[in-house]
């Protein structure tokens, strides 16, 4: 049995986190023994959302605090497990698996992810930050066998970045829709907002962080709500719920918003909801936009950098509005709740994304044979 080691250091709940949960099991029903290499206090949490891994999953842990102290422990896995493969996701841990591969002079065939558009998320570092992180990855970046990013966008812009032909980065689409999908959007929703719905509910998905920009979103919910009655939830965590709770205050609308926190299955919030929007200032290919339209739920995006324009097929699925703008994003919004979309036109254009499908697309970039299934 071949073996493919993962590596990546998340939060734990995480669009990555939720990429590699559903790609795992996928990889692994096709023979691979599949190690899982872990940092302490990082994701992946696999425990925590299967009752079983399957018995050729393994949880290596690495005995390491953070990726910039895992090199060695990294290195002595490499030297005596000799894997046939390594996925690795985001930057740090890209640049740290190459160097522990040339340093332990082993055959391993390794395939590095990015899952965002780099430029835009780099753009509010200082000059001297986004040189040296463009200069790593022109040093680094062209010793990988495969590249991946989610989106066609993704790839033009890291191909320009690392100055390498963009026929050499892989588009692979996220393995987003699962089997254990339908399962976790049918489970019950214990909000009131829900259980005893009088008016439309909104939703919005993500890390709370000045790059999803919830602001716009609030903002342009103050101005829906003038318009109809209508409730907001934001399922995630994270730096800017403080300022979020007070622009909420200022704008009037604390009673209408419920800033949730995370929850393990927002498919559940997803199938409930009337609107999803996600309102970010870039992306890779954002996954929960991609989980909202499978579940069947209308959904509107801010046509940032990079995957939402490729999603919504240029504003054919789901209207595109320009970042920031809350007011052009308000008025999406009031046309999507009058008039909503087919819910089977929006699952069809999110076929792609199912996981057994990308998984085949990753084993073929990792050089490792898919079964005929």
């Amino acid at each position: 049995m071949k073996r493919l080691a993962i590596f990546v250091a998340t939060s734990g709940h995480s669009g990555v986190d939720r990429n590699m949960k559903n790609l795992i099991p996928e990889i692994a029903a096709h023979n691979i023994q599949v190690d899982v290499l872990r940092i302490r206090n990082h994701g992946l949490y696999l425990e925590q959302e299967v009752s079983k891994l399957p018995d050729n999953v393994r949880i290596v842990e690495l005995n390491a605090a953070h990726v910039n102290t895992s090199l060695l422990p990294l290195l002595r896995y490499l030297v005596k497990e000799r894997p046939h493969a390594m996925l690795t996701d985001k930057d740090k841990v890209n640049r740290l698996a190459l160097w522990a591969r040339w340093l332990a002079h082993v055959p391993t065939r390794l395939a590095i992810r990015i899952g965002t558009t780099v430029s835009k998320n780099l753009e509010n570092r200082s000059a001297v930050q986004r040189w040296a992180q463009y200069t790593s990855i022109r040093l680094f970046y062209h010793w990988a066998d495969a590249i991946i990013t989610p989106s066609r966008g993704a790839a033009e812009d890291l191909a320009q970045i690392a100055r390498l032909p963009v026929e050499r980065i892989s588009v692979i689409p996220s393995p987003v829709i699962t089997k254990r999908f339908c399962k976790l959007m049918a489970q019950p929703v214990e909000h009131p907002w829900f259980t005893h719905k009088d008016r439309p509910v909104v939703l919005g998905v993500g890390e709370l962080s000045k790059r999803k920009d919830f602001a716009t979103l609030l903002r342009a919910f103050a101005r829906l709500r003038k318009q109809r009655p209508a409730r907001l939830i934001i399922l995630g965590e994270g730096r800017q719920r403080i300022p979020l709770e007070q622009l909420a205050t200022e704008l009037g609308i604390r009673d209408d918003l419920h800033l949730a926190g995370f929850t393990p299955n927002p498919y559940a919030f997803m199938a409930r909801a009337d609107l999803f929007v996600l309102s970010s200032t870039c992306e890779g290919a954002p996954v929960a936009l991609i989980e909202a339209l499978g579940v069947g739920v209308p959904a509107i995006s801010t046509d940032c950098p990079s995957g939402p324009a490729e999603i919504l097929d240029g504003g054919r699925v789901g209207p595109l509005v320009p970042v920031g703008d809350h007011t052009a994003l308000a008025e999406a919004m009031r046309q999507m709740l009058d008039e909503p979309p087919n819910p089977s036109r929006l699952q069809a254009a999110v076929r792609p994304y199912r996981s057994e499908v990308s998984a085949v697309r990753y084993l073929q970039a990792l050089g490792l044979e898919p079964l005929e299934r």
